[in-house]
C-alpha cells in the first residue's frame, strides 16, 4: 500500500485500482481497502470513497474527533477533489462544464443516468490537459459528489472514459478498467485547519496510455 502521508488522525493513500474501499457484496469474503489499512495502521475512519476501479489519492481518519471534522469539510464542499481521466475522442472544447443532473443505481447494472426531471443536480468542470489522436487526458474537478458523476457527465458529452464500457466506451486493449485516477485531494488539517494537498502518481497502467504517444 503506497501510504502518502501518516500523523495522529490522518492517513493518506494512494490507492489501488480494483480494490473495493469496504466489503463488497458480490464478493463479501474478498480482501477490501480498510480491513488492509487497520491490519497495519490500527483502526480508521472512512472519510470518504472511491470506486473499485478507480485509482488514487485517499484520506482516512484515525480518531473520531478527525473523522467529524474532516466529514464537515466534505459535506460542505470545502475539501477540493480533481481527478485525471483517460478519454475517448478529443473534446472541441478547452474548459467545459456540465451540469446534467443524475439518478443513481438504475437497472440491473445499478448505473448512474442523467435524469433531467428526477435528477438530482450534479456539476463537473472539466479541462483538457493533453491530446492524442484517438483520446484526451481530461482534469476534472466535481462541485458535488453523485456517485459514478465524473464517469456519466464524461459519456453524456460523448467523450466516455477509455476502458469505461459500462458508460459507452468501446472495449480496448489500451487498458484494463477504466482510466479514471484520483489526481490530487487538498482539506485542512482537523487539528489546526492548515490547508494540506496530497498528488497521487499515476499507476503503471494510466502512465502507460499517456506514454504511447510520446517520442
Amino acid at each position: 500500500m503506497n501510504i502518502l502521508h501518516a500523523d495522529d488522525l490522518l492517513l493518506i493513500i494512494n490507492k489501488p485500482a480494483g480494490l473495493p474501499v469496504l466489503p463488497d457484496g458480490w464478493e463479501p469474503d474478498a480482501p477490501y481497502l480498510v480491513k488492509l489499512l487497520e491490519e497495519e495502521h490500527g483502526k480508521i475512519w472512512v472519510v470518504h470513497r472511491l470506486d473499485k476501479i478507480t485509482s488514487g489519492v485517499m484520506v482516512f481518519a484515525r480518531t473520531p474527533e478527525a473523522h467529524r471534522a474532516l466529514n464537515i469539510q466534505f459535506e460542505r464542499h470545502e475539501a477540493h477533489k480533481v481527478y485525471h481521466a483517460i478519454v475517448s475522442g478529443t473534446p472541441v472544447w478547452e474548459e467545459h462544464t456540465a451540469r446534467y443532473p443524475l439518478r443513481a443505481n438504475v437497472g440491473h447494472n445499478h448505473r448512474t443516468v442523467v435524469d433531467m426531471k428526477q435528477g438530482k443536480r450534479a456539476e463537473t468542470h472539466f479541462r483538457v490537459i493533453q491530446r492524442e489522436q484517438a483520446w484526451a487526458l481530461i482534469e476534472a474537478s466535481p462541485k458535488t459528489g453523485r456517485t459514478h458523476q465524473i464517469r456519466v457527465h464524461l459519456s453524456a458529452l460523448g467523450h466516455p472514459i477509455l476502458g469505461d464500457v459500462l458508460y459507452g466506451a468501446l472495449p480496448t486493449d489500451l487498458i484494463a478498467r477504466p482510466a479514471l485516477h484520483a489526481f490530487s485531494l487538498t482539506f485542512n488539517h482537523p487539528s489546526n485547519g492548515k490547508p494540506l494537498t496530497f498528488t497521487a502518481p499515476y499507476p503503471q497502467d494510466i502512465a502507460r496510455v499517456l506514454r504511447q504517444n510520446r517520442p
